[in-house]
Order: structure tokens, then sequence, then C-alpha cells
């Protein structure tokens, strides 16, 4: 069974970053498997109205207002039309929404389930209970998840923090990770012959890679967005300690944000202009020269819901040194990275650790790519993805999707299909709040009064259906798929 999908977010290319690739590749790898998938999203500088990428992925750019870190301004309502417009020209048949910073993604849930089209959100982000921003943003998830058929998120951690946060039944939860294209993140003396030799049998013949010497210069490879959250001000505290324990040891940090000023004037008042070089931001393509030229890959962040900047570090023969916070524990075994504290001190200690144990050649970083790319593939997710879909549209039973549970079931009617009624969808928005489930169900019956105008003045009839790209034959697909394993 193959669907028509629109996956929709702020956060797509060109802006680099996790989600945006994310996005891309489970794309791609569902077009491979014969599914038709449009992405909708912000207009970005340059790029507006209808692009075509790689392998018939089509992206629409919307024109909107962006507040903050390309994130546009919530309306509730105004993308109405123009959403309904692409969805019935694409003929899509589940919405997949990405990101809880999303306006678009938000958006585009409330609309689709008013059109009576299934929905399916990933979470990739972490977020407390305490500060303003987090308790808005909560209440922002809550409403937006309280009629959604399925949620993903990319580890378990993240997935506890978004039951407590949109106060969900477990159940309804799915964790699927995110993935690498093992073969972008090669080693530099990584060689096509290396992908037939098994690690530790009598035919690995690769040679020993060089060890480190005790004057050898070690680079520590640092590449993020340049923000309080990704541990910016941890690092800036960071690296003149490490320099000084360490003197042959130098830096290379990629990114740009707010913090990059700080940045600057902390090598200036420490002279380190010689040892640490500023990059700036780099696109994704360019990521894996940039780490290639290190030993260490240092990450910082204060919170992170799974770090796929670290699993393409590994499969750089990268040794790994980050922060033990959110999900990051559950990306890489341990005898790839050296967890610290989200501490200064923690930070420099594990940073030192990291780079006497590369001197003295304990760790064999020349394997790790071959284990990340046993590990992580973006073919797995797209499988598991597209059995979520299976599972909200019936077509595996609840049974086989969900567990056989007697009794249970999301709104207490004894089925786990979520129901497009608006009077059992009014039921679910109402136990968000004494204040907040009323203004819900507010938003919910305006929406719907907007639909049934829209279906009115500007008939269905009158947009045209927009010509699906040319698959692949099956037997070319195949083919493919047997070189690609």
């Amino acid at each position: 069974m193959t669907y028509n999908i629109a996956m929709v977010s702020d956060f797509f290319f060109p802006q680099p970053g996790g989600i945006e690739s994310h996005i891309y590749q489970l794309s791609s790898k569902l077009i491979d498997r014969g599914h038709k998938v449009i992405v909708i999203t912000h207009a970005y500088k340059g790029r507006t109205g209808v692009r075509y990428l790689t392998n018939g992925l089509k992206i629409y750019h919307v024109p909107f207002f962006i507040i903050h870190r390309e994130a546009t301004f919530p309306t509730v309502f105004s993308f109405f039309p123009i959403f309904r417009n692409i969805i019935i020209r694409e003929e899509i048949e589940i919405v997949h929404g990405h990101a809880s910073l999303s306006s678009f993604c938000h958006e585009a849930i409330l609309h689709a389930r008013t059109m009576g089209i299934r929905t399916v959100f990933t979470d990739h982000s972490l977020f407390g209970f305490a500060d303003a921003a987090s308790i808005l943003t909560n209440k922002m998830l809550k409403f937006a998840l309280s009629d959604i058929d399925h949620v993903i998120c990319v580890s378990h951690t993240c997935k506890e923090n978004t039951v407590l946060r949109a106060s969900l039944d477990p159940l309804m939860v799915s964790v699927i990770p995110n993935a690498v294209v093992a073969e972008n993140f090669c080693p530099r003396s990584y060689t096509p012959r290396a992908l037939d030799y098994i690690p530790g049998s009598p035919a690995d013949t690769r040679p020993s890679p060089v060890p480190i010497g005790p004057d050898d210069t070690i680079t520590i490879v640092v590449i993020s967005r340049l923000f309080y959250n990704k541990g910016t001000d941890l690092l800036i505290a960071a690296i003149p300690r490490i320099l000084a324990s360490n003197p042959n040891t130098r830096f290379i940090i990629a990114g740009s944000g707010p913090k990059a000023i700080d940045l600057e004037q902390m090598l200036e008042r420490n002279v380190l202009q010689d040892k640490v070089e500023m990059l700036g931001s780099v696109r994704h393509e360019e990521v894996r020269n940039v780490m290639v030229r290190g030993h260490i890959y240092l990450h910082p962040s204060l919170t992170e819901a799974f770090g796929t900047v670290i699993v393409e570090a590994a499969s750089c023969g990268l040794y790994v040194v980050c922060t033990r916070v959110g999900g990051i524990p559950e990306v890489l075994p341990q005898h790839m990275t050296t967890f610290a504290k989200p501490e200064e001190d923690d930070l420099v200690v594990a940073t030192s650790k990291a780079i006497a144990a590369l001197r003295s050649n304990k760790v064999r970083t020349d394997r790790f790519h071959d284990q990340v790319k046993m590990m992580y593939s973006w073919r797995d997710v797209a499988q598991r993805t597209e059995r979520v879909y299976q599972g909200i549209t019936g077509d595996i039973s609840a049974e086989e999707f969900y567990g056989y549970y007697p009794g249970q079931a999301w709104d207490g009617s004894g089925d786990r299909v979520r129901s497009f009624a608006l009077i059992d969808r009014l039921k679910r928005y109402y136990g968000c709040g004494v204040w907040a489930g009323k203004l819900f169900c507010l938003c919910v019956v305006i929406d719907f009064l907007i639909y049934v105008f829209l279906e009115m003045w500007f008939p269905r009839a009158n947009i045209d259906i927009a010509r699906s790209w040319p698959k692949k034959r099956a037997e070319d697909q195949a083919g493919l798929e047997g070189a690609a394993q």
C-alpha cells in the first residue's frame, strides 16, 4: 500500500540542521519505497513557490512572516486556505508534522483533522516544564496533539518528555531514531574496498591507523549552532582551560549564531586565534570535510533529544566527547564516547581523558564507521515510519500495530482509530484545561466553519490536480535496492 504524504515544518533546507536533514532523508527513502511525498515549509531568502529536489521531492515554499530562528508567526487560521489548496492539488492522505516549535506543523495538524486527513507528528526536541517559554510551548503541543493519530519521537528520553508535556497515552507514541548516510561520512583513509571486510576476521587486512605520538597535535572539532541551548557558554568557558592543560591541541569550530560574538571576544581576551579556527556557517555537504580534519568531536549541548551530529562524527572516525543530557546516552555505544556532566569542570576533565586515550592508542576509531553503518540506516527509519502510516490508516490491524488491550482506547470508545466527527474532536479538546479547553474548542469550531466556507465558495472542482513525478520502474527500483544491500 502506498500513500500520498505531506511533510510539514518551518524547518527545512536551505537552512542546515538535524530536523531539516531528517525530513529530507526520510522523504527520499519513502519516495524510493513507492510513496508520493511533498514538503510544505515557509519561503526562504531566494526560495519561494514550488521547487523540486532529488528524486522528485516537491517543496512548497509558502511566503509567511518569520519571527525567530526561522519559525513563522502563529496565526492559527490564515494558513488554512493555501494549505487546503495544496492538500487537494496533491491528493494528500497523510499529513506528517515535524518539530514542537513549528507553527506550520501545529496548524497543519489542526487543518488536516478538520479536512478528514490522518496525521502524524514527530518530536525532535526536549523542553522543560517551569519556564514561561516551555509552559507556552507545552500548551501549544497539547492543543496540537489532542487530536493526533500517532506521535513519533527520536529517542526514549524524548518519548517520556513528550508524553508528559502533552498528556499522551504512551502506547500511541513510537520511538524511531534519526539515522545517517554512512557513505557521506567516511573517514579520510576509508576506501571502497573496506566495505567488503568484516572487523576482527582473518580477512581483515586493513592497515592499522597511524598512532598519535605524545607531541602530535590533536584537533578537536565543534560543529553546532552557536546558541545557549547548544552549550556555547560552556564551550567558551572550557576552551582556554582545555588548551592550557593540553598544549598540543587545537580547535576547529563551525557554526553561526548569536553566541559567535562572545566566542570571538573570548579568543581575543586569551589570544587564542592561532589555536582556534572559526569557520562560520557551513553547508551540510561540507560537514564531513570539516570533521575528517579532527580527532575528537566535542558536543557540549545542554539539551538534546537525539544528536545526529555525534553519529556523523563517529561515522567519520572521531572520538566523541559529549554531555550526558537528554537522549544522547542512547545514541552511541560507550567505547565511542566519553560523557561529561553539563558543567565546565567536568567537560574539561572529560576532554582531557579523551585526549589521553587517543595518545595511548586505546581507542580504535578506525572501526567506528563500519559499526555506525550497521546501527543506523534511513531505509530502516522509512520502513518503521511506513508501519506507523499503515497502523493509523487501518491497513494493519490495531492488535498488530498497538498490541491487544481489551476495552482500552484513546477516546474511551473502544476504538483506537481517531474519529473525525466534530463532536468527538470537541470532547478531546475540552479536557485540555479549565480555560484552555474551552478556547481550544472555539478554535476547532472556527476552523470547521472556515473549512465549510472554503468548500462552498472555492469548491474542489475548481482546483487542478497536480501531476505526480514519474515513479521508477519496479525492476529498476529492485536493482537499486539490491546494489545498496
